[in-house]
């Protein structure tokens, strides 16, 4: 049996950086854990070299044994489909790389985004930002005046939002400084936070982090990324309780994905489920077109049809939005549906069925 290596939790630390700390970064590990056979999969194990696996417990606890098609499963281990590259998919789908100040994105209006923490709770293997440079976004505390600066210097800006890698690896205290300093900001009304650290460890929650989000004089919300819905358990639903008691918007944003949520039951069943767990269903993007990822996108047509599938078996409160993000555009592109006489009923029948 192969063994897993972990780094030690130190002491001191939360219930959250020890499960952190315990992440499985083996893909034979967690094949092991699952009494999953490796032969299909051992080829694709060097996939990691070039993006490495972390998942959490709380993440694996979530996925069935014996199954090696479980949607949790498929996001997070490699595959061989990761060393074959094609042409349109690229290193920087969105054109991200070029940043106005380290860890600073205007690539909207009204918002900026900061990337404030480089590191994520769990590594998706079809993650857009698989290739981008953090090493150079990774400011200190001197270094982040400039971000504040130029918000500062842009009144058209009302809101910031926290993205990464995933904010929510920053500690507490870490973000009560920034959010401090953001504060000081008159033209910024809302902060707001793109993470999926709760999803995988709920009990990234905590108690201090609660509080100051609801103490800020800035409106918090948090966007949670969540593609199926096997990922909402009781723990899950713990932690959005606390947020929605506080008074934090909660928005849920997921990923359209080949063999992970790809039908109509599916993502219908995630729309009930964060409903139930008071979270509104917001976006679901198609997977920007990032190098080694390409296995888990979707043709259009099959896009349109599980809108169209969605729109007819759900109330429109959760009809999350179709969209997709294009590098240099002022906005979300939104999927249209365009009710293509092409998309025929036979086509809609696979996706309810499906």
């Amino acid at each position: 049996m192969p063994q897993m290596i972990t780094r030690k939790p130190l002491e001191g630390e939360r219930p959250w950086q020890q499960e952190l700390a315990k992440a499985v970064t083996d893909p034979a590990v967690l094949l092991t854990m699952l009494e999953i056979d490796q032969t299909a999969f051992a080829d694709g194990f060097a996939a990691r070299k070039q993006f490495p696996m972390r998942v959490p417990q709380p993440f694996i606890d979530r996925m069935v044994k014996g199954d090696p098609n479980d949607p949790l499963l498929r996001q997070v281990l490699p595959l061989s489909d990761e060393l074959i590259t094609s042409n349109g998919y690229v290193s920087d789908p969105l054109g991200e790389h070029d940043t106005q100040a380290p860890g600073l994105m205007h690539k909207y209006q009204s918002r900026v985004l900061l990337i404030l923490r480089g590191g994520c709770a769990v590594n998706c293997r079809y993650c857009f930002r698989r290739h981008f440079p953090y090493g150079d976004n990774s400011p200190s505390k001197q270094e982040w005046q400039q971000s504040f600066d130029y918000i500062a210097a842009h009144p058209e800006i009302n809101e910031v939002l926290l993205s990464g890698g995933d904010p929510l690896m920053a500690n507490d205290q870490q973000l009560d400084w920034l959010l401090t300093q953001l504060e000081q900001i008159p033209h910024l009304r809302r902060v707001r936070i793109h993470t999926r650290l709760p999803v995988v460890i709920p009990s990234r929650i905590t108690d201090a982090l609660v509080s100051r989000l609801a103490s800020s004089r800035l409106k918090a919300l948090m966007v949670l990324h969540i593609n199926h819905a096997n990922e909402i358990d009781n723990a899950l639903q713990r932690a959005a309780q606390k947020l929605k008691q506080a008074g934090i918007w909660l928005l849920n944003q997921s990923v359209l994905l080949q063999q992970v949520n790809d039908s109509a039951d599916a993502l219908c069943e995630l729309s009930e489920r964060l409903f139930e767990a008071d979270i509104q269903p917001y976006y679901l993007h198609l997977m920007d077109k990032v190098a080694q990822a390409e296995h888990f996108d979707l043709p259009l047509a099959r896009v349109q049809a599980l809108n169209k599938a969605m729109m007819q078996r759900l109330p429109g409160f959760l009809v999350p939005k179709f969209v997709r993000e294009i590098a240099g555009q002022q906005s979300k592109t939104p999927i249209d549906l365009g009710f293509n006489p092409f998309i025929e009923q036979t086509d809609l029948d696979f996706f309810q069925q499906s």
